[in-house]
C-alpha cells in the first residue's frame, strides 16, 4: 500500500504540464487506426512504448539512464516515420524539449545530431512521394523542431538558475539566523554570566548569615537587589540592540515570497506604524507572515495585495487575493479544523495578547483583516527606579493611511 501511494505517473512537483503534451499523442494514435493487421499492433505498441520513455525521461533527468531512454524516444519516432507515415515526424517535438534539458554542452551537441538525422531521413526518405503543398508545410514544422532544443535549454538553463538562486537566498537567511542566535547566546553569556555567578554566590553568603548575623545577611540582601536590577538593566539594553521583525521588512519578505510563487504583488513596501511598540512589530510580522503563506499554499490566486493603513484609533493590515476563497468567513467558528488548517488560530491567539483580532471574507478570493486597538501608555516613576517620563503613543488623532496600490 505504501508503494502505491508513494507512486507518480509523473513528479508532482511539475504540476499538470507533463499531462498537457499527452494532448499531442491523440493524433499518432488517431492515425495508427489507419493500419492494417500485424502494422497496426506493432504501430500501438510502438507508441505505447513511447508513452513509457516519456514518463520515464521526467524522473531521470541529470541521470546516466536519461540518455538511453532518449535513444529509445527517438528510434520509435524514425520507425514511425519510415515505415507508416511521414506526420509520425512530429512526436520529436516531446524529444526536442528532453534534449534542452540537457546542461553539458558536449551532450546537448551530440543529442542534437542524432535528433536532425532522426528528422531529417524520413523526411528525405519520402519527399518523392508527398505533394508539393504537403512538402511546404512539413519543411517549417522540420525546422522549428531542430530549432526548439536550444530555446527549451535556455529556458531551462533559466528555470535552472533561478532554483540556485532561491536555494542561495535560503542558505544566506539560514546562515544569518544562525549567526544572529550565536552573536545572542554571547552575549547573554558574556553580559549575565558574571551577575549571576554573583548573585548566586551572595545568596549562599545570605543563607549562612541569616543566624549568624541578620544584619550582615540583610546588607547582602540589599547588594543581591541592586545586583539584580543592574542584571535586569543589562537584559534590557541587549533585548533594545538585537533585531526584532518590523512591519516593513516582513513586507519586503512577503513581496519576496509572493514574486517567487508566480503570484503578482500590490502593496506598499516602506510602510511604517508611527508610535507601535516592538512587541506589535513582532506579532503583526508573524500574523503577515502566516497570512502570505496561506495565499501561496492554499488560494491558487494569481494576485495578492497587501495595505497597511491606520484607521481612528486601531491600526490595520489587509491581506486579500484573487483565490479561490474560503468556506467559512468566521475565523472564531466552532469548526477548528479549517481555522487550523489556515494558520488561523495562531494568529488569534498571538493577537489576543495586543487586544487584536483577525476577520475572514470570501469575496471574489479572500481578504483577511488584522485589527489592533492603539494603546496610550502613561509610564511614571521616580529617579531610583528609571523614571522614564509621560509616554504617549499612537495618538487616535494621528491617522495615516496607505491603503491598498493597484
Amino acid at each position: 500500500m505504501k508503494r502505491l501511494r508513494d507512486f507518480e505517473i509523473f513528479p508532482r512537483y511539475m504540476g499538470f504540464f507533463p499531462y498537457m503534451w499527452l494532448i499531442y499523442m491523440l493524433m499518432p494514435i488517431f492515425n495508427m487506426f489507419r493500419a492494417d493487421g500485424w502494422m497496426q499492433w506493432v504501430g500501438f505498441s510502438l507508441l505505447a512504448l513511447f508513452l513509457v520513455t516519456y514518463r520515464q525521461l521526467y524522473f531521470l533527468e541529470g541521470k546516466k539512464n536519461f540518455m538511453y531512454w532518449l535513444i529509445v524516444q527517438l528510434a520509435i519516432i524514425f520507425i514511425l516515420s519510415v515505415w507508416y507515415h511521414p506526420t509520425y515526424m512530429y512526436m520529436g517535438f516531446f524529444s526536442a524539449n528532453f534534449i534542452g534539458w540537457y546542461s553539458d554542452k558536449r551532450r546537448f551537441r551530440a543529442a542534437m545530431i542524432i535528433f536532425f538525422f532522426v528528422e531529417a531521413i524520413p523526411l528525405a526518405y519520402h519527399a518523392p512521394s508527398l505533394a508539393s503543398m504537403d512538402l511546404l508545410i512539413m519543411l517549417p514544422f522540420f525546422l522549428i523542431m531542430l530549432l526548439s532544443p536550444a530555446g527549451f535549454r535556455s529556458l531551462s538553463r533559466r528555470q535552472r538558475l533561478e532554483q540556485e538562486l532561491a536555494q542561495a537566498n535560503e542558505q544566506i537567511r539560514n546562515l544569518i539566523k544562525g549567526e544572529e542566535r550565536m552573536r545572542i547566546a554571547r552575549d547573554l553569556h558574556d553580559t549575565l554570566g558574571h551577575t549571576l555567578s554573583l548573585i548566586t554566590l551572595k545568596s549562599q553568603l545570605v543563607e549562612k548569615l541569616a543566624a549568624k548575623d541578620p544584619q550582615k545577611a540583610q546588607m547582602e540582601a540589599r547588594e543581591i537587589q541592586n545586583t539584580s536590577r543592574a542584571a535586569l538593566r543589562q537584559v534590557r539594553e541587549l533585548v533594545s540592540d538585537m533585531r526584532t521583525a518590523t512591519l516593513p521588512q516582513e513586507l519586503q519578505e512577503a513581496r519576496l515570497i509572493l514574486e517567487n510563487a508566480d503570484i503578482e504583488f500590490h502593496g506598499d513596501v516602506h510602510a511604517k506604524l508611527v508610535g507601535i511598540s516592538d512587541l506589535a512589530h513582532n506579532i503583526l510580522s508573524l500574523c503577515l507572515r502566516e497570512a502570505v503563506t496561506n495565499v501561496v499554499k492554499h488560494s491558487q490566486a494569481t494576485k495578492c495585495w497587501i495595505s497597511i493603513e491606520t484607521m481612528g484609533n486601531e491600526w490595520r493590515i489587509m491581506v486579500a487575493d484573487n483565490g479561490i476563497g474560503i468556506t467559512g468567513s468566521n475565523p472564531s467558528c466552532d469548526d477548528e479544523q479549517e481555522t487550523n488548517s489556515n494558520g488561523l488560530q495562531g494568529m488569534i491567539e498571538r493577537l489576543s495578547l495586543i487586544g487584536g483580532t483577525v476577520e475572514v471574507k470570501a469575496d471574489q478570493g479572500t481578504i483577511l483583516t488584522i485589527r489592533v486597538p492603539i494603546i496610550i501608555k502613561n509610564q511614571k516613576g521616580d529617579d531610583s527606579h528609571e523614571h522614564q517620563g509621560a509616554d504617549r503613543r499612537g495618538s487616535a488623532n494621528a491617522s495615516r493611511s496607505t491603503g491598498f496600490l493597484a
